[in-house]
């Protein structure tokens, strides 16, 4: 039986066991129409003028931008490191470290922590456009137009009404060795 959560107001506890029961349904998919297509959800950003997004598993957190402490010695894209909750993480800006020009910090500019168990990383964007949900139907097998920097982190991507989203694998971006090679 399925209860309105309307009639459940007066029960704050039996509110949060059926909205906790609601999003169980929805992450295992049974929630879904039969016959729909299935879903890929990724959080969806821009660095620059390109539009990525990246698995929803790789993403941990996304921060608002509030300072670094400069690292000396480090390649002009490590912007430094910034304390969140009392741990360091190493700030990149994405944009200039696929060898575009740096990014201009304004009240959009965000940082998408990434989800590894042994990289710590920041990465700098200039802007987080939200969950964005895909279906097979809208999938490309390469995204077109995108700087050489970027090529070997673009696994896919999708062209969902009228805008092209690159496919950016963060896992492989931070275990990859220029990134982790920051020092000049």
């Amino acid at each position: 039986m399925v209860t309105a959560l309307v009639e459940l107001r007066a029960q704050p506890f039996e509110l949060l066991q059926e909205l906790e029961r609601r999003s169980r349904v929805v992450a295992s998919g049974r929630g879904r129409e039969s016959g729909s297509q299935e879903e890929w959800v990724g959080v969806g950003f821009r660095v620059g003028q390109v539009f990525l997004v990246a698995a929803r598993t790789e993403v941990r957190e996304v921060l608002p931008f509030s300072g670094v402490t400069k690292l000396p010695g480090a390649k002009p894209w490590l912007l430094g490191l910034a304390n969140v909750r009392g741990q360091l993480l190493p700030i990149t800006d994405l944009n200039a470290f696929f060898g575009g020009t740096p990014a201009n910090i304004g009240r959009n500019t965000r940082v998408i922590m990434v989800n590894h168990p042994d990289i710590p990383a920041g990465l700098l964007v200039d802007e987080v456009r939200g969950f964005r949900r895909f279906v097979a139907s809208e999938q490309l097998a390469a995204m077109p137009d995108i700087s050489p920097g970027m090529t070997p982190f673009i696994g896919s991507a999708y062209d969902a009404s009228d805008q092209v989203w690159g496919v950016l694998g963060l896992q492989a971006l931070v275990e990859s060795q220029t990134f982790l090679d920051a020092a000049r």
